[in-house]
C-alpha cells in the first residue's frame, strides 16, 4: 500500500471499466482514497461499528484538503469509531434532523388551528400574526437552517444579540393593502423573540420533535427602557382637536373609542356590532389577547357607538368592500402626528385610561378588570351575563373624565403656591 501523497494523487487514474478505485494509506490504517470513474476523488475512512458492521465514510473531496490535513482529520474520525461512535450514522442523522425553520413552521401551523396554547387558551389571530412576523423576520434568517440537534445556548444568545443590534430590522411586505411594514430590532424585540422561541421549543418537546433542555433557557433578555408614556390633559385636548378636524372618518372614531374604553387597537378596529351590549353597558369580545373578554364601558363610549352609522357588515369599522375590519394603523398614527404627538400611539391611550382611573381612586384589580387584564374565572366567562354595577360605574367615571379632557374641558392641575393660596 502506498502512502497517500500529492504525487500519488496526481498520478492515480480512474478505472477504465467504470468502477471505483480505492487506495489505502500505508501510514494510517483505515484511511484511504476513493476515485470515481468521473475522476472525482474523495478521502474516506473505513471502520467497524460497535455491532461489527463495516462502514466507509467519505469526508472530503481531494483538493479541498491536502493529504496530510486529510490524514489528521481521518485520525479523529477513526478515534470516534474506536470509542463506539459511528461518523456515517451521525452525518445521516444530522442531514435528516429537523431544522429550526421546520420546527417553527410546524408550530405556526398548530397555532393556526388552536393547538398552540397561551395561558391555557388558543392564541388570538393578532398574536399568531405577531408570532409569524417574529419567526419570518428574526428567527428563520438567523438560525432557521440549523438542525435542532446542533442548536445550543451560545447560538441563541448570538441570535438575541443580533436582534438587539437591529441586524434583522428592515421594511418587509406586510400582506396588507398598504404595502411595506417596518420591522424594528432592539432590546424589546429580542426579548419577545427569545420568549417565542422558548414556547416553540416547549411545544416541540411535548410532541417528541426535539429533546433536551431548551437552548434558550437562561438566555439573558436585554431590557429596554420601560414604556410608560401617559398623555397629559393638554395632549389629550390636542388629540381631541385633531379627531374633530376629521370627524366622520373611522380612524377618529376608533381613536376616541380607545381613549374612552382602554381597548387595544386591534380590539377596537375589529369590534363587531354583535359584541356591543348596550343594555349591559359592556362589550362582550369574542376574541382578545386573553381570549373571550367582557369589558365595562361608560356612557360616553356608548353614545359614541350609538352615533356611528350602521352598515351591512358585521364590523363596526369595516373595509370599503365590507368583507373585514378596516386597516387603520397608519391613519391612527397620522392623527397622533397631526396633534404633535409623534412619540405617542394608541397603546399609550390605553395606559392613559389606566392612569386616569387610578387618579380617580380606583384600585388595581378594578383597573385590570376594565382593561381585560384580570384572568376571569370559568363562571365569569360563561355564566355571569351582568357586570358588577361598581365596575360599570368605574368605567363610566373614567370615560367621562377622558371625554372632558379630549374636548378640552379639563386642563392641567397646577398646585397653588403659598402666595397664590393667599
Amino acid at each position: 500500500m502506498p502512502k497517500l501523497t500529492k504525487r500519488f494523487l496526481d498520478a492515480i487514474k480512474p478505472d477504465p471499466n467504470g468502477k471505483d478505485v480505492f487506495a489505502w494509506d500505508s501510514e494510517l490504517r483505515g484511511f484511504g482514497l476513493r476515485l470515481k470513474p468521473s475522476g472525482v476523488g474523495s478521502y474516506v475512512v473505513q471502520y467497524r461499528t460497535a455491532k461489527g458492521a463495516t462502514r466507509r465514510y467519505a469526508f472530503s473531496q481531494v483538493g479541498t484538503l491536502t493529504p496530510d490535513q486529510a490524514r489528521t482529520r481521518a485520525k479523529g474520525l477513526l478515534a470516534t469509531a474506536e470509542a463506539g461512535g459511528d461518523p456515517s450514522a451521525q452525518r445521516r442523522e444530522k442531514r435528516e434532523a429537523m431544522t429550526v425553520a421546520e420546527l417553527c413552521e410546524q408550530y405556526m401551523q398548530a397555532a393556526r388551528v388552536g393547538l398552540a396554547m397561551r395561558r391555557g387558551l388558543a392564541k388570538a389571530p393578532s398574536t399568531i400574526r405577531a408570532d409569524q412576523g417574529r419567526v419570518i423576520r428574526h428567527i428563520v434568517p438567523l438560525i432557521g437552517r440549523m438542525s435542532v440537534k446542533e442548536l445550543d445556548r451560545a447560538t441563541v444568545v448570538r441570535m438575541s444579540d443580533a436582534v438587539t443590534a437591529g441586524k434583522t430590522a428592515g421594511d418587509f411586505p406586510s400582506g396588507r393593502p398598504h404595502g411595506l411594514a417596518r420591522v424594528e430590532g432592539g432590546p424589546a424585540a429580542a426579548a419577545r423573540v427569545i420568549g417565542l422561541f422558548g414556547a416553540i421549543w416547549r411545544w416541540g418537546e411535548k410532541r417528541g420533535l426535539v429533546e433536551g433542555q431548551n437552548p434558550g433557557y437562561g438566555v439573558e433578555k436585554h431590557k429596554g427602557a420601560p414604556r410608560d408614556r401617559v398623555l397629559a390633559p393638554a395632549e389629550l385636548a390636542a388629540l381631541g382637536a385633531a379627531m374633530r378636524a376629521c370627524e366622520g372618518r373611522p380612524e377618529a372614531s376608533v381613536l376616541r373609542l380607545i381613549a374612552l374604553t382602554g381597548l387595544r387597537r386591534q380590539e377596537a378596529t375589529c369590534l363587531r356590532w354583535a359584541e356591543i351590549d348596550a343594555l349591559g353597558q359592556c362589550l362582550r369580545l369574542e376574541t382578545s389577547k386573553t381570549g373571550r373578554s367582557t369589558r365595562p364601558i361608560g356612557n360616553a363610549a356608548l353614545l359614541l357607538l350609538e352615533g356611528l352609522p350602521r352598515n351591512s357588515s358585521q364590523w363596526v369599522f369595516p373595509r370599503r368592500n365590507m368583507n373585514g375590519p378596516a386597516e387603520l394603523e397608519k391613519a391612527i398614527a397620522k392623527l397622533f402626528n397631526t396633534a404633535g404627538l409623534e412619540d405617542a400611539r394608541s397603546h399609550d391611550l390605553r395606559r392613559t385610561f389606566a392612569s386616569t382611573a387610578a387618579d380617580l381612586g380606583f384600585g388595581d384589580s378594578t383597573i385590570a378588570e376594565m382593561l381585560g387584564h384580570a384572568p376571569r374565572t370559568l363562571t365569569h366567562r360563561h355564566y355571569i351575563r351582568r357586570l358588577d354595577s361598581a365596575l360599570i360605574a368605574a368605567a363610566d367615571r373614567t370615560a367621562s373624565r377622558l371625554a372632558m379632557m379630549l374636548d378640552g374641558e379639563i386642563g392641567e392641575v397646577v398646585p397653588l403656591t403659598r402666595e397664590g393660596a393667599r
